[in-house]
């Protein structure tokens, strides 16, 4: 990255004019505040008569405050995406700019919580004692694998949704990718061999929701190698992956596989043990950023056939949570669910494989400067600036917590609520 550009980011989140703030978030008021009946209404007296309310039913807190469209973005810093254990304070930019996309792809206000402790369990203690005054958590950028156990405690011990977007959000985009590669080769899915290079957070959660899609062979590897039922060095998020087999390193792994997803560092792939994969249409999830695990042309060189997506937005197929989190936590917000399930997340991924078989609009494309957005190996997933992604997301995500009994909105309309998404996205969009 240039001078220029850390200078112009730098720049970027400093205050631009006398009454501008530093940072990139701030308060939004939404209910005029001119008058004195206003100031009255406001706050005191007035405000006495929504808190008696919220105290003979905490559930009038979705009605009189904004605890339904509020999510809490929280982290300890120690495992900020491309620089590591940081500290909490300066993990503050990243978890103002995660505020920033809620709002701007799916209109959900969030606050950014650095927590100033590592301990597993004081973090469960301070976010589950917080939580109520939220309508969500998104827990973000905490080290694997105590952010195993801090998500999987809070889901039990809190009356909202608990979701770690490190770990869900690139399951649910890369799944909706290899759904539609099954659908275009005709591949079985019990029959895939896949391969996941990388075993903390976002590699354990992209496996467990590829057998939840029906995959039985993954093989899995960490910084020592393969993961195998050989080692004694595993913890239980990775044991759950160790199976008895001849491969140690990612050359063995990838010989025959038809799928290899890359969640670890740059380079690591080598265009000859691409040759190696499956005879047809292998595909590759290359997500390491800024560099890939391998750069697109190197694979497409090795083999013409393969599928490739990766983290950056210059190359087809982004694999970019932003298609996930801010739609997945708008359609759980909508129905207050009190968890996001596994049919949830599943439900976004088919949502998001249906759209990339939709005609692309011309000023995607123009965003993009492509001609060739349409269904098939350089379009598998649809674009981050594709508004439709909201109505489609969202609606799923609403309608499977119905059917999972976690929703408490009763007598849901679902065609009036994508026609609310619809005008959404028209109005984020600036046409509306």
């Amino acid at each position: 990255m240039s001078d220029q550009f850390k200078k112009d980011s730098l720049n970027y989140h400093k205050a631009r004019s006398e009454f501008d703030t530093n940072g990139k978030i701030g308060t939004l008021i939404t209910k005029p505040c001119d008058t004195e009946k206003e100031l009255a209404m406001a706050y005191s007296p007035g405000v006495a008569f929504p808190c008696l309310e919220i105290e003979k039913d905490i559930d009038t807190a979705y009605e009189y405050t904004n605890k339904g469209n509020l999510v809490a973005v929280i982290s300890d810093g120690t495992a900020v995406l491309g620089l590591g254990d940081i500290g909490h304070l300066a993990s503050k930019p990243v978890m103002e700019g995660k505020a920033v996309l809620f709002k701007t792809f799916a209109n959900v206000d969030a606050v950014d919580i650095e927590l100033n402790v590592k301990d597993t369990d004081k973090i469960i203690e301070v976010v589950a004692a917080m939580a109520d005054t939220f309508g969500g958590i998104n827990l973000e950028d905490i080290k694997a694998p105590k952010c195993f156990e801090i998500e999987e405690r809070l889901k039990e011990i809190c009356n909202v949704p608990v979701f770690h977007d490190d770990q869900h959000g690139t399951a649910v985009i890369t799944t909706a990718g290899l759904i539609n590669v099954l659908e275009m080769t005709g591949k079985p899915v019990e029959d895939l061999k896949v391969v996941v290079v990388g075993a903390g957070a976002s590699g354990i959660a992209c496996a467990k929701m590829y057998k939840q899609l029906g995959v039985k062979n993954i093989t899995m590897l960490d910084s020592k190698g393969v993961i195998h039922s050989g080692r004694d060095d595993l913890n239980k998020y990775k044991q759950e992956f160790a199976f008895e087999t001849p491969d140690r390193t990612l050359e063995d792994a990838m010989k025959g596989a038809d799928m290899v997803l890359g969640l670890s560092g740059p380079d690591l792939i080598k265009p000859e043990w691409v040759k190696t994969m499956c005879d047809e249409s292998p595909i590759i999830f290359a997500c390491a950023n800024p560099i890939p695990e391998i750069m697109p042309p190197l694979a497409k060189e090795a083999r013409p056939d393969v599928i490739v997506g990766t983290g950056r937005s210059d190359f087809p197929n982004q694999v970019n949570n932003v298609l996930g989190f801010p739609q997945i936590f708008r359609g759980a917000l909508d129905v207050r669910a009190t968890k996001i399930t596994e049919n949830m997340k599943m439900a976004a991924s088919r949502a998001l494989a249906a759209l990339a078989k939709e005609p692309v609009p011309d000023h995607i494309k123009k965003a993009h400067d492509r001609d060739d957005m349409e269904f098939g190996p350089n379009y598998i997933i649809p674009s981050p600036f594709d508004r439709r992604v909201l109505v489609y997301v969202a609606s799923a995500v609403a309608q499977a917590a119905i059917e999972d009994g976690v929703a408490r909105v009763k007598d849901f309309d679902m065609d009036a609520y994508k026609e609310k998404l619809q005008r959404l996205a028209d109005h984020l969009d600036g046409k509306i």
